[in-house]
């Protein structure tokens, strides 16, 4: 069981309440412990396959629903779920977390100087209901030399990271040009939905 611990100024009307984060992410679990919610993390294992029919604008709220879908009837009344998922759209297809270097070359040399979209879905549940919210930013690349790309590969570590990339990384301070959105939507996290969503639960 992994606890952190803070205050909630803002959102006393959850002070009764447990929240459970289900995700693994570093940088999902310091962006919601940003927002002065004490939580518990907890993961249950899921088969992510996306049914092949399945349009690209709606895998990320698909991934979410399922993975909050795996904790029906593990909530006891006072706990609230949080799940998410993010993915990378390029020209209407989804670039999922690369499995081998070569891939994530590949996924970085076809963003490199294009835009695509990032979407990010997030589910919160309790015993009561279950809400998905969503966002999506569109993300500009610059021109990426190769060697760039490979010094990033090398040096960080896309293999967890949808699109192979991390945009509070290297590779965001010099190669993006603009976004159009939630910045904190791209890193994975919609803080702002999600706030509003728990300030009024």
């Amino acid at each position: 069981m992994n606890l952190i611990s803070t205050m909630e100024p803002f959102l006393s009307n959850l002070k009764d309440k447990k929240i459970i984060l289900a995700s693994n992410s570093p940088r999902r679990q310091e962006l919601l412990k940003g927002l002065e919610v004490t939580f518990e993390v907890r993961v249950n294992s899921v088969d992510e396959t996306i049914p092949k029919d399945l349009q690209a604008e709606y895998v990320a709220a698909y991934l979410s629903k399922l993975k909050s879908e795996s904790f029906v009837g593990e909530l006891a009344d006072n706990e609230i779920l949080i799940t998410s998922d993010t993915v990378v759209i390029e020209n209407g297809h989804v670039l999922g977390k690369p499995t081998t270097e070569e891939e994530a070359f590949d996924m970085l040399k076809s963003l490199s100087g294009a835009t695509h979209s990032v979407m990010t879905a997030v589910t919160l549940r309790d015993k009561a209901r279950q809400i998905t919210l969503e966002d999506e930013t569109v993300v500009t690349f610059r021109f990426l030399e190769e060697e760039e790309i490979r010094h990033y590969i090398h040096h960080y570590k896309p293999m967890d990271k949808a699109g192979a990339y991390g945009i509070q990384e290297w590779i965001g301070f010099m190669g993006v040009e603009k976004i159009e959105g939630s910045y904190y939507n791209v890193m994975g996290f919609p803080l702002h939905l999600v706030y509003a969503q728990l300030k009024k639960w």
